[in-house]
């Protein structure tokens, strides 16, 4: 059974991709490296560890695992700042998946952003397709990147552009129409579960079309 690690465990993807890998047998070990403590009922099979995601290094017996699920992400605004931003959604995903590599997991899958670009005058989408370029680089077996669209879920500090998104969200294409979470969650640890898909990438249509409810 494969053992997986989860970063990012108490955002919106996050916190769906935990809930769903404790529930599933396939898992025989989940491991969580999160900044604060856990709060919530013990389970036999969960690894809670606070860390210190610009020390990484202090955590490596976390990272003898199979797989690994980086959920990590913010925003400029919470961020504070464009240097700020880009550590949290480029340089601490990189560490992750270097820790990884060097420990045995052979499967990395990381939570991007439509429109991911590294050659995007965007730079939101420029910082996403950097972190994809530069995790793809990495001698891993399995890569899945997964690119939703504007995430639907419950935000401990709910963002005014998302809650517009719902509401305009039927009038878009489908690959640009708002995604639940939970949905990306599931397209998640489905891949996590397995092993010799290579590398892909997963749009919203895609997981919507396999995984919605």
């Amino acid at each position: 059974m494969p053992s997986l690690l989860i970063a990012g465990a108490t955002g919106l993807v996050g916190r769906e991709c935990l809930a769903l890998a404790l529930a599933d047998s396939a898992f025989d070990r989940v491991v969580v490296l999160a900044r604060r403590p856990r709060e919530g009922p013990a389970d036999p099979k969960l690894d809670w560890r606070v860390a210190d995601f610009a020390h990484l290094d202090a955590q490596r017996s976390a990272f003898a695992v199979d797989a690994i699920i980086c959920a990590l992400g913010t925003t400029i605004k919470v961020a504070g700042s464009r240097e700020r931003f880009r550590e949290v959604d480029h340089d601490y995903p990189l560490a992750l998946a270097r820790l990884g590599a060097a420990a045995g997991a052979t499967h990395f899958l990381l939570v991007s952003a439509l429109g991911a670009d590294a050659g995007s005058r965007i730079f939101y989408n420029r910082v996403k397709g950097e972190t994809e370029r530069d995790i793809l680089a990495l001698e891993y077996p399995d890569v899945t990147i997964a690119r939703p669209s504007l995430l639907v879920g419950e935000r401990a500090e709910p963002r005014l552009g998302e809650q517009i998104g719902q509401i305009l969200g039927l009038a878009v294409p489908g690959k640009y129409r708002p995604i639940r979470a939970r949905v990306v969650a599931r397209a998640l640890v489905d891949a996590a579960r397995t092993s010799g898909d290579g590398r892909r990438v997963l749009d919203s249509a895609e997981m919507r079309r396999r995984f919605a409810e």
